[in-house]
């Protein structure tokens, strides 16, 4: 499905009915990312809404700027559109970046926080200076860059060899990106808020879910997660990298499913 939002095509997936969870995925990923949750999410009784980024997957991919600021106003132009006033939203990785500046910016839209493999803390000055780097060469070379430098840490050291059909797959959702979506991503990443110090500020439900083997963000942040947000809930997924939930779906699907059903109706 698509939806005009702020001047743009945003495509998306809606599918169940009940209480509506939007999961946002992770860079330089797509709204593919969530098949393994459709069913056990849709199957528990609630609405499932995954959409694709502005410059991701089948969203449109115009020039820049990208921010955090602008991928937030576009959930919620997309919750408009589908008539949503309050979600449980769970972002991945970049996903849950764009997460935290919803919960700054737009609190009352969202009825719970899920931050799956993400991270409070802004980049550092030698991690800016990667992004910005990466952002230029991926406009010259094109989007088999990103693939090839994120394909080694988006999973578990054994699961790149265990699971090669899965490792093909992602691979091939990253290698067919737009450029100037993967290139204002990685921008939109380097000038993102630092929340690290301001976690308190949240003040609605919440779960971190981390994985044990996850080389992009260590499970350490999920776990600081859980501790700066008030009354926050900490998952840990064992056996599984920065895609746990493609990685071990059964685990994540759990966690996921145990959060939603405590929360009731919203």
């Amino acid at each position: 499905m698509q939806a005009l939002v702020n001047g743009i095509s945003l495509a998306y997936d809606d599918q169940g009915s009940g209480p509506p969870l939007i999961l946002i995925h992770g860079f330089p990923l797509q709204r593919k990312m969530w098949h393994p949750q459709i069913q056990a999410v849709t199957g528990a009784g609630f609405r499932l809404v995954t959409p694709d980024l502005r410059g991701f997957g089948e969203s449109d991919a115009p020039d820049g700027p990208y921010s955090m600021e602008i991928f937030a106003d576009d959930i919620v132009a997309l919750m408009d559109h589908l008539a949503i006033g309050q979600a449980v939203i769970g972002g991945m990785s970049m996903g849950g970046y764009v997460l935290m500046n919803l919960l700054d910016r737009y609190p009352e839209r969202v009825a719970g926080a899920c931050f799956i493999v993400t991270r409070a803390p802004a980049d550092d000055e030698a991690g800016k200076a990667r992004r910005l780097h990466l952002a230029q060469e991926v406009m010259k070379f094109g989007p088999q860059l990103v693939a090839d430098a994120f394909v080694e840490v988006l999973f578990a050291e054994q699961n790149l060899t265990e699971r090669p059909k899965l490792v093909e797959e992602v691979y091939g959702w990253m290698s067919a990106t737009d450029s100037r979506g993967l290139a204002g991503g990685l921008l939109a990443m380097r000038e993102r808020t630092d929340y690290g110090a301001l976690l308190d500020r949240f003040r609605v439900p919440a779960l971190a879910i981390g994985a044990d083997g996850d080389r992009a963000i260590p499970a350490e942040f999920s776990r600081a997660i859980a501790a700066g947000v008030p009354g926050c809930r900490l998952c840990i997924v064992p056996e599984a990298g920065h895609l746990a939930n493609l990685e071990h779906p059964g685990a994540f699907n759990d966690c996921l499913l145990e959060f939603l059903t405590s929360l009731g109706n919203w």
